[in-house]
């Protein structure tokens, strides 16, 4: 088969391969205006400060340019991007949904499971690509390819949205009509050229004037439509962020303890009828790390931590973090059950440990004397939520 007719034959290699979608971009020659536009924007971002600690993203090659704000700089060699797509929504609740007292959240995409194990979706993923990829030679003949779950040097959405499987929202996620954001986006830089004639169409921008996402940041990250501060975005400072957690946002993390979901759960995109008919086995749900308990997370030592969360994303955030980030949703519960467990945890030789311990300690005695001094109908609404807020999130 000639290399001219590739792009036909990719979604079905990679529905073979377990994707629910798939397409393919041309990367943008240099010079063109999608270069300059992409170069610019990433340019403008980091120099913003918004990529907060994250230092893999402002590395810059020997001419003095940041390797990720465009795959030339990257990848020299690669002329199109395989995106591939896999839907990881399930019926389950959403964060902003009524929720046990005392009870955590682990973003939706790392309760990910099989046999009663973790199921890391970078591995999983990562296998069907390579699958894809292996389907492509024997048709097409050799070329270069790497394949990248999140860990290459190739902002995915944006990919995405030239390779025609949606548009970026205004949470900055890609949206997809059909299958909304929950969506796990796997690519394989080729150095295959893409036709012309195989060229994407675009998905119209579908969010209008909706601004649900950004209204219901608790942090503030959405700066503006389609424009993220990370360095306030909870999922940023719960997984990659190491150290203490800024004051001024630690209300607003509420019961958070690994990523976020709050901008896709209010998006009216991601309505429950965009559950797959067929769940993926790989990446099904453990029950168990919805709503998790923050006592029973709390009772695990460094060595139960490694071996419950071996192969999860969850390990990510390093036991270290995970603490930290359970102690700041403990103070966020207001419940003084949580107090010895804090007490101990504020004489630890961890200092980031003892000083988020000291400040839910406080944060719950204060809660506790302005609910003693409330009535009923005075106290903040979302309280099972454990979220900073006063009124109630715009329903999806």
């Amino acid at each position: 088969m000639r290399h001219e007719a590739w792009p036909s034959r990719v979604g079905q290699f990679a529905e073979e391969a377990g994707f629910d979608r798939a397409g393919v971009a041309a990367v943008p020659a240099p010079g063109s205006d999608e270069d300059r536009t992409e170069r610019a924007r990433f340019e403008q971002w980091i120099a913003a400060g918004h990529a907060g600690s994250m230092e893999y993203l402002k590395r810059r090659n020997e001419a003095g340019r940041l390797v990720r704000s465009s795959l030339r700089e990257a990848v020299p060699w690669a002329r199109s991007v395989v995106v591939c797509v896999t839907n990881y929504n399930r019926e389950a609740p959403y964060s902003t949904d009524p929720a046990p007292e005392g009870s955590g959240w682990i973003a939706r995409y790392a309760w990910s499971g099989s046999h009663g194990r973790p199921a890391d979706y970078h591995k999983v993923l990562l296998k069907r690509l390579e699958r894809v990829r292996e389907r492509m030679s024997e048709e097409f003949g050799e070329f270069e390819a790497r394949c990248y779950v999140d860990t290459g040097p190739v902002v995915e959405r944006v990919y995405a949205q030239y390779a025609g499987l949606g548009w970026i929202g205004k949470n900055t996620c890609l949206l997809n009509q059909e299958l909304g954001s929950w969506l796990f986006l796997g690519v394989i830089l080729t150095s295959l050229e893409l036709p012309a004639s195989d060229a994407a169409v675009l998905a119209p921008d579908r969010c209008g004037s909706c601004t649900r996402c950004i209204d219901a940041c608790p942090t503030g990250a959405l700066i503006a439509p389609r424009q993220m501060d990370a360095s306030r975005c909870i999922s940023y400072l719960t997984i990659e962020h190491r150290g203490e957690v800024p004051l001024e946002l630690r209300e607003g993390i509420g019961r958070q303890i690994f990523g976020c979901d709050i901008c896709q759960d209010v998006c009216p995109w991601n309505s429950r009828r965009r559950v797959p008919e067929q769940a993926d086995k790989e990446l099904a749900p453990r029950g168990e790390l919805i709503n998790p308990a923050l006592a029973w997370l709390a009772e695990m030592d460094e060595s139960a931590f490694g071996r419950y969360f071996y192969g999860s994303p969850v390990k990510r955030t390093r036991y270290s973090g995970f603490r930290r980030n359970l102690a700041i949703a403990m103070g966020n519960s207001g419940q003084a059950a949580f107090l010895p467990r804090l007490q101990a945890w504020a004489r630890s030789g961890d200092a980031t440990l003892a000083e988020a311990s000291q400040w839910a300690i406080n944060r719950i005695v204060q809660m506790g004397a302005e609910r003693s001094g409330l009535s009923e109908n005075e106290k903040p609404l979302n309280s099972s939520t454990g979220m900073n807020l006063r009124q109630d999130l715009p329903d999806a």
